[in-house]
């Protein structure tokens, strides 16, 4: 007997009554970052590799099944509680949160809200659109303006923007993606485009990537760099670099110096919080590491997150 076509499958072996991983992931290592213990990297796709055993690791597989683009994360005996939803999520500081409900139409990319003085939001990238969603955000504070990364992550963005009365910004090398943003950077100049938040230019993942630095704190990177478990530092994923990693080493090599921040918030790959001294020195190693990156085939299955 066939599955049905709409009806997800279950892929991995577990007992009846065990959460699993259905046979939508895509392997896009978000449950990874929010259960580690949990949820592990298996054949190419994510896998739950024990259950919660107590309240706080049921929380954490709650954080990572909100946050799965594709609902994946599930069980065959319940829905999941709105109660243990965890968005807007803090991440060890009161000014950044973790917007979770990544969206399938941004590749499952984080995205972020930064809290502004005064009692403003940025958000940085979106994830998926959803009446509620925009409510429960816009109950923290009024959002004033939307950052886009890249063209990657321009999905919702527009919509997120009317519906909260912001400011949509993004870079001219990604604009053709979405012509309608209100504001437009230009050139590869850093631009300091509030109090305390610079956009650097990062041409290389995309024409049109743009890192953002709020404070000397805080660094959102979209995929232009990210943390990796696998090795420990800060890398770039030079296997899903669409535009050129060579212009991605310029670009490192021109803003490394001015990029001074504590916690690095990628939208794809791990979070890290280190001293700004030591991420300053990570940063210049990676640029250097990048000088000597070539062209190569755009290959999902070969980023180590």
């Amino acid at each position: 007997m066939k599955n049905d076509a709409r009806r997800p499958a279950r892929t991995q072996t577990a007992p009846d009554d065990a959460w699993y991983v259905d046979d939508r992931c895509t392997n896009c290592d978000v449950a990874r970052q929010l259960a580690p213990g949990l949820v592990a990297e298996r054949g190419g796709r994510s896998e739950i590799v024990r259950q919660p055993r107590d309240a706080a690791e049921e929380r954490q597989l709650h954080a990572a099944a909100f946050a799965c683009p594709t609902r994946s994360i599930r069980h065959p005996a319940r829905r999941l509680d709105p109660a243990l939803d965890p968005y807007p999520m803090p991440l060890g500081t009161t000014d950044v949160l973790l917007c979770g409900h990544n969206s399938p139409h941004t590749a499952g990319a984080n995205s972020y809200l930064l809290r502004r003085p005064g009692g403003t939001l940025m958000m940085v990238d979106t994830p998926r659109w959803s009446e509620p969603l925009a409510a429960r955000y816009e109950a923290l504070g009024p959002v004033t303006d939307i950052l886009l990364t890249h063209r990657d992550h321009v999905a919702h963005g527009r919509r997120y923007a009317d519906r909260l009365g912001a400011r949509l910004w993004i870079h001219e090398g990604d604009l053709d993606s979405v012509p309608e943003a209100d504001h437009v950077l230009r050139g590869t100049e850093s631009t300091e485009i509030a109090a305390g938040v610079l956009a650097h230019p990062l041409p290389g993942h995309t024409e049109g990537s743009v890192v953002y630095v709020a404070d000397e704190r805080y660094c959102f990177s979209g995929d232009s760099f990210y943390w990796s478990r696998t090795t420990g530092d800060v890398e770039v994923a030079d296997s899903v670099t669409w535009f050129s990693i060579e212009a991605l080493a310029a670009s490192l090599a021109r803003t490394v110096g001015r990029l001074r921040f504590e916690w690095l918030l990628p939208g794809h790959g791990d979070r890290k919080h280190l001293p700004a001294a030591d991420m300053a020195d990570r940063m210049r190693r990676l640029a250097a590491r990048t000088r000597e990156l070539r062209p190569r085939p755009v290959d999902f299955t070969a980023v180590r997150w």
